[in-house]
């Protein structure tokens, strides 16, 4: 097996378009990487790069030990999936499936046995002898899975390879690709623009937006501890609220205040070294949705960052409730949006209740209202 290094890789496109800039990375053996971020971010152009399908226009790529930036596609030792699974029509699932080993002339015997134990482990075996127009899209992704497995590569690429699947069909691939890696014991390296996909599957995340890597960390360090409102905002679902509020001090303790609301900020925070220098300034909290509560318990609890809210929409889940608020001061929520609070589906909010709600402070984030990045979690 193998882990890979990227080191200050860049590409670099006629025109001064840079696409990936100053890309390192440690990719650890046997390592279920995920690449994340909104169409663009360069995310495909990086692991392209890493296939040999993209030129490296600055920087350097090592797989094990070996330097691999003259090094062709096919001798790369990787294998990669598609989005659009790229199966040869013509063929059956059994041909598609040994093409590759037949190019490398792998003997007959040899073919036959490692297609049959690949079409095993997908649960593919009744489909060897059909064509792909006779398959459903999760089969189509199992056959082109299949194809890579039987190569039996150091690495494993995969470009977006669910988002044709529906969600049904793409939440149980989730699951399938999950015990594949832990079947196989081999180095996964997927792109998506799906953060419950990196969240679900990933040993670890690299968040990427504009060609830079934003952070890399596993999934739950990236939704406690995200270092810019970025991160903060595409990891999670529905994203992490943020307003717009002034710190002031009063005695010794710290308070947002927004609108006519102020909230006092928990004793560890008052007392951050890094948050003091923003005393009279206008920062962003960041508050997730599951930290909006609404129920007496918790209002009792909270009485310090309590506040008034109106419900303007409200969307039934089945286990639980998101409650669209307005509020004064809501001029300074992200882009004049309301807050979404995460409730029970007990909840007795409707539409058009007056109701209060408290922010677990221990759980908000604070940011930089300029550089967008994280002073305090």
């Amino acid at each position: 097996m193998a882990s890979l290094s990227l080191k200050h890789i860049y590409k670099k496109y006629p025109g001064g378009v840079t696409a990936v800039s100053d890309f390192c990375l440690e990719i650890k053996d046997k390592e279920f990487l995920v690449l994340v971020g909104p169409s663009g971010c360069g995310k495909s152009t990086t692991l392209r790069m890493i296939a040999g399908l993209e030129e490296i226009s600055e920087g350097e790529l090592f797989i094990g030990d070996t330097l691999v930036n003259d090094i062709v596609p096919k001798d790369r030792d990787i294998a990669m999936v598609f989005q659009n699974y790229a199966l040869y029509p013509h063929m059956t699932v059994y041909e598609n499936m040994a093409f590759g080993l037949k190019l490398r002339k792998t003997p007959k015997e040899e073919i036959k046995r490692r297609v049959e134990e690949a079409a095993k482990i997908l649960d593919i075996s009744p489909l060897l002898d059909r064509k792909p127009k006779a398959m459903s899209g999760g089969q189509k992704q199992r056959v082109a899975l299949g194809r890579a497995i039987v190569r039996q590569p150091k690495v494993f690429l995969l470009d977006e390879p669910l988002s044709n699947l529906d969600a049904k069909l793409r939440a149980s691939m989730r699951t399938e690709l999950t015990k594949l890696h832990q079947r196989l014991g081999t180095t996964f390296i997927y792109v998506t623009h799906d953060q419950t996909e990196a969240m679900t599957m990933a040993t670890r995340i690299v968040v990427m937006k504009d060609g830079l890597i934003q952070q890399v960390d596993t999934p739950q360090n990236l939704y406690d501890f995200p270092v810019n409102m970025f991160v903060a905002g595409f990891i999670g679902t529905p994203q992490m609220n943020f307003i717009t509020a002034k710190l002031t001090k009063k005695e010794n303790d710290l308070y947002l205040n927004f609108g006519t609301n102020s909230i006092k900020l928990p004793a560890d925070k008052a007392n951050n070294p890094a948050l003091k220098e923003y005393i009279d300034q206008e920062v962003v909290m960041g508050v997730r949705p599951e930290c909006v509560m609404e129920d007496e318990a918790h209002l009792a609890v909270l009485q310090d960052s309590t506040i008034d809210a109106s419900v303007e929409v409200t969307e039934l889940m089945g286990s639980e409730i998101f409650l669209y608020l307005g509020f004064d001061g809501m001029e300074d929520a992200t882009n004049g949006k309301n807050i979404i609070a995460r409730v029970s589906a007990r909840s007795t909010a409707r539409t058009g209740h007056q109701i209060k709600v408290a922010f677990d402070t221990t759980r908000m984030h604070i940011f930089d209202k300029d550089t967008e990045r994280c002073i305090c979690h």
